[in-house]
């Protein structure tokens, strides 16, 4: 089913699923950044990641409760919420956020650039997408980009491999959560309305990891830039993650997986100009293919050139 068939406006509309993608990753990109100010401010990579998904869930939970869309509560969205929190939001994030310290905020947008291939394996193999070249070649051109930033981060002198091994095992997990919640989103449930329970869920479980020995949710107070960066990192994934269930409705797995190459965009350049990281080798050139693997796949939407594509979850709006 098209979006243009089933929404008026066809123009805006086919334009939507595209300004929802370079929104959800400039503010993927953001975060990342926002994340490394926070590791040299002196804050723990899980107490920020808890404190920021704690204060983006009560943002959520108030901008629901404002619409009349509140989580649905039952068996199935709840093993949702869990399921999604711990492969999308959880493990991917406590991963990158601990290893930004050791191989650079722009490193790890790199590695964030690598799901949409990951993705699209598994859309194929699990019948939700069929091959057409022109979608296929526009993932492989974002990959290729992503791979040039890759590789020419990993030929650095100061690379640490365990922590640029471990950064790895974050793409496959986001590469997981964007076919599952596709999948597995709930009927009749609302993107507005599934956000905060994911949050909610993650909260909650990073909350029990701080359990464990060796992790603190203390926040630094010898100045007041800790606090105001949790904040900030807060209102960001408030609206990363509404962003992302939006795109993932409208926009279907393989499109949401290329926030991370748009995230990169924006990140690396931040990370280079305001954080004085080394700027890759390969940036310029690898920009571009980025940024032309994007538009290839959103121009095979355009032309609704798979029509049999599950590109949109079952449920209501």
């Amino acid at each position: 089913m098209s979006l243009q068939s089933t929404v008026p406006g066809g123009r805006h509309v086919r334009l939507l699923p595209l300004l929802l993608l370079f929104a959800g990753g400039a503010l993927l990109g953001l975060s990342t950044n926002i994340a490394k100010q926070a590791a040299g401010a002196g804050v723990a990579p899980l107490a920020f990641l808890v404190w920021s998904l704690a204060g983006a869930t009560v943002i959520s939970f108030i901008v629901a409760a404002w619409r009349r869309r509140l989580p649905p509560v039952n068996p199935r969205s709840i093993r949702y919420y869990l399921v999604s929190a711990l492969v999308g939001v959880a493990g991917p994030n406590f991963i990158f956020f601990a290893a930004i310290p050791h191989v650079g905020a722009s490193f790890v947008a790199l590695m964030i650039t690598l799901p949409p291939l990951l993705t699209y394996v598994g859309a194929l193999a699990l019948g939700m997408e069929r091959f057409l070249a022109l979608r296929a070649t526009g993932v492989a051109v974002a990959l290729a980009g992503a791979g040039l930033l890759a590789s020419s981060r990993l030929q650095a002198p100061d690379a640490d491999l365990f922590w640029t091994a471990l950064v790895l095992l974050g793409p496959v997990l986001l590469a997981i959560g964007n076919l599952y919640r596709t999948l597995r989103w709930p009927a009749g449930a609302s993107a507005q309305a599934l956000a905060p329970g994911m949050l909610f869920a993650a909260t909650l479980m990073l909350l029990s990891a701080s359990l464990l020995p060796g992790h603190t949710l203390a926040i630094p107070r010898e100045s007041s830039l800790p606090v105001t960066l949790v904040a900030l990192q807060a209102l960001v994934f408030a609206a990363q993650f509404q962003v992302l269930f939006s795109l993932q409705k409208i926009g279907g797995p393989v499109l949401l997986s290329l926030l991370g190459s748009v995230g990169a965009v924006v990140s690396v350049p931040v990370a280079i100009y305001l954080q004085n990281e080394t700027p890759p080798a390969a940036l310029i050139p690898a920009a571009i293919l980025i940024v032309s693997g994007v538009v290839l796949l959103v121009r095979s939407r355009a032309k609704g050139a798979d029509p049999k594509a599950r590109t949109a979850p079952p449920g209501g709006n």
